[in-house]
This record gives structure tokens, C-alpha cells and sequence, in this order.
């Protein structure tokens, strides 16, 4: 489980921020909205992140940080050279040439050599990367940490320098691919990407982790079509299953869908009850369009114990399904493997139905500089507050100055 994101000089994000998940150790226990960070660990933090705040104040940059440090880990080997980063700096002359720095925290398994195996111990890791600034981004510094039990201390996997040169700790086990590395590592590729393609088993499994990190941003490359949706769920039927038993169950007014081969392509089509001809996926209301778009980004993080990065949740579909969503992450049964939501929302009547340790917020100030806090750094909020109308209020900041 992702439980800490930092950022710094990343779009609106200037200064160093830290989103820290872990809830406080006098936290109620409650296994379905607090999950333990990694198996065996005795801290825990939520299966649901929700970013408020007004529009641009930087909730979706941090989710692009996520969506960036997942293609940095994953496809960055694979890119065209050449081709610039999927990022940009602080919109300011200084933070121009200044680096990028980004890190995250998770739980993986205690013994690099067990990668991949079920029931394995866990520990805590801790991923970095460093990107210089100027037109010709590089990276100045990489490294992946972890603290095993029997070290009692935080331990090297492997750092990376400005000049690309790797050292690498004993649990790594390089090996004879250290000067393969040294050949074709590039300046603008993750150590993890590239030895993932050299079949490095340690760096596969990592790049599996990220390939979990899926989801929709808007006008951002994750951002997907009507037919990039249609063509998803042909090529999954699975997809079509699971989404035929919950479109009767959440009330979208459909009966069944279906994929109908064409000459031009595959067409979705829906079927309605009182209506004469199944129906084509443009004629869907934008609330069914959009529930079907991120629908199979929800299903895969659930079943597979990933992270499913989803930027305004609330932006077409009806306040009531809302905390339905929500609940498929809390329970159990259908999120045996804590799976996590990281979503941005403007509704904020879903504050209903959230937690203190699952609210976080966005606000910009005077310079454009985003600031991100949660609930749970806020003083004096109590667990019987009406958080919905507190935070209309203004009590917790993050909402427009109107006049």
C-alpha cells in the first residue's frame, strides 16, 4: 500500500509537499477504511484518498505525480529517445532550470529474493527520483530503499548518481547485468524500466507494481476516448461481465451491455427495459459514459490490489453511487487486497462518507503555489464534525474567494 507521496517543482506544485497517509496510532480501528501498510505492519492507512479544493488549485497535479512516477518506472526504457518527459515545471524563471523531485512509500516483500511470491514478509520501501530541470531533462539521482527487520535500519537496493553510474547493494543482485546497465541506461530512463526489459527479476516485479497505477486524468495522457473505452472492453470480455451485473444494481437505467463486432470497429451497445433497439454508446447520458469509462480502472485495481488514480469522480455521476464506489474499496470481500482510490472531487457532500483520515485538500496562494494538507492536520477536528458543512464554511480553507 502506497502510504507517503513528496513532491516538489512538479506543474503547480513549487514547494516540497508531503502527503503523508499514515493515520494516527488513536485512530479507531477499522479495518475496512484503514488497511496496514504492508503485511505484518503494525501502522495503517486508508483504502480511499480524496483531494478537495477549488478549481486549479493543484488536486489533479497530484495525481499527475503519481500517473508520472508509473510511467517513469514502467515505460520510460520504452519511449522514443529523444522525446520529452510527460511533465512540466513550476510556471516561474526560477524553477526552470531548478530539479524535479519526486518519492514515494509503499509496503513490498522483506527478502528482494521472494519477489512475486504469495505470503512473503513485507517491509517498507522507499522510491526517489531526482530530474534536473533546463530544456534536456536528466536524471540527477534515482534510488530505491528498504528497511528489512533483520537490519533493523534502512537499507540500499540501489542508488543512481547525476553521471548514470549505479551502485547496487547485495539484495539487488545485479550481477553480470551491471555493465549491461552501464551500457544502455539513459539519462531520461528509470533504472527500474530498463532492467525490467533486461529481465532483471527484482525490477520486473517492481514494474508490475507500477504497471497497478492505472486510471483517467483528465487532459493528460491518461486520459482515454469513447472508442479507446469501446475497444477496451472488447478486448477484455471479462470487462463486460463484471460491468453487466453492477449497471442493474446502481440504477444507470440499463438493463445489459453488449460488444457487437463491426467492419469499422466494435460498437457497444445498450440495452433498456421499454425500449424497442439496443442503443449506441454516443446516445448514453455523460454520467453512464463516464461511470463506463472508469469503471474498468476501479475493477482491475480491486482485483489485483493496486491503485486506481481517478481525477473528478463526482464530475458526471449521481451523488448517490458516489459512496457505492467508495464502498467497493472498504469492504473486504470485494478489496481483498487493499487496493487504494486516489481521487479528486468538487461534491463535496461525499465528505459525508468519508473519514478525517481519508480527506485531503488543495490551495493555492497569492503566487500560484499549491499547498497540500489533509483533515487529519487540522486542529481540533473531531470525528462527530459535519465535515460537509465545515468545509463550505471555509473552516478547513480550500474553497473559492468569491468577490
Amino acid at each position: 500500500m502506497l502510504h507517503r507521496l513528496e513532491i516538489e517543482n512538479f506543474y503547480s506544485i513549487r514547494d516540497a509537499q508531503v502527503i503523508d497517509l499514515r493515520a494516527s496510532r488513536h485512530a479507531p480501528h477499522d479495518p475496512e477504511r484503514l488497511a496496514p501498510l504492508w503485511a505484518g505492519s503494525d501502522e495503517r492507512a486508508p483504502k480511499v484518498v480524496a483531494l478537495f479544493g477549488a478549481n486549479a488549485s493543484g488536486k489533479s497535479n497530484v495525481l499527475k505525480a503519481l500517473a508520472f512516477l508509473a510511467w517513469f518506472l514502467k515505460d520510460s526504457f520504452a519511449a522514443p529517445r529523444g522525446r520529452p518527459m510527460p511533465f512540466e515545471s513550476f510556471n516561474d524563471p526560477a524553477m526552470q532550470d531548478a530539479p524535479t523531485r519526486l518519492a514515494i512509500h509503499l509496503g513490498g516483500v522483506e527478502d528482494p529474493a521472494q519477489s512475486g511470491q504469495p505470503g512473503a514478509a513485507q517491509c517498507r520501501y522507499a522510491y526517489e527520483a531526482t530530474i534536473s530541470g533546463g530544456r534536456t531533462r536528466a536524471v540527477t539521482h534515482e534510488s530505491l530503499h528498504y528497511w528489512p527487520a533483520h537490519a533493523g535500519r534502512r537499507v540500499k537496493l540501489y542508488e543512481r548518481n547525476a553521471d548514470g553510474t549505479v551502485t547496487a547493494g547485495a539484495a539487488f543482485k545485479l550481477g553480470r547485468l551491471r555493465q549491461v546497465l552501464e551500457t544502455v541506461l539513459r539519462p531520461d530512463a528509470s533504472v527500474i524500466a530498463t532492467l525490467a526489459a533486461l529481465e532483471h527479476p527484482f525490477s520486473k516485479s517492481a514494474w508490475d507494481v507500477a504497471r497497478r497505477i492505472t486510471g483517467v486524468i483528465k487532459g493528460h495522457h491518461l486520459d482515454i476516448s469513447d472508442q479507446d473505452t469501446i475497444s477496451h472492453y472488447a478486448a477484455n470480455p471479462y470487462l463486460v461481465e463484471g460491468l453487466n451485473r453492477e449497471v442493474a444494481r446502481i440504477d444507470l437505467g440499463i438493463q445489459s451491455m453488449q460488444i457487437e463486432a463491426r467492419p469499422n470497429g466494435p460498437a457497444m451497445l445498450f440495452t433498456h427495459a421499454g425500449l424497442g433497439f439496443p442503443m449506441h454508446m454516443g446516445l448514453e447520458s455523460h454520467g453512464t459514459r463516464q461511470f463506463i469509462k472508469l469503471y474498468p480502472f476501479i475493477l482491475d485495481a480491486l482485483q489485483m490490489g493496486g491503485l486506481a488514480v481517478l481525477d473528478e469522480l463526482d464530475a458526471a455521476i449521481h451523488p448517490l453511487i458516489l459512496p457505492e464506489i467508495l464502498r467497493w474499496f472498504h469492504d473486504p470481500g470485494r478489496n481483498p487486497h487493499n487496493a487504494q482510490l486516489w481521487t479528486t472531487c468538487h461534491n463535496a457532500s461525499l465528505l459525508e462518507d468519508l473519514t478525517k483520515e481519508e480527506v485531503f485538500f488543495c490551495e493555492k496562494d497569492p503566487a500560484g503555489r499549491t499547498r497540500v494538507y489533509g483533515l487529519h492536520d487540522i486542529q481540533d477536528v473531531r470525528r462527530t464534525d459535519n465535515l460537509y458543512r465545515k468545509y463550505l464554511g471555509g473552516v478547513f480553507g480550500a474553497v473559492p474567494h468569491i468577490g
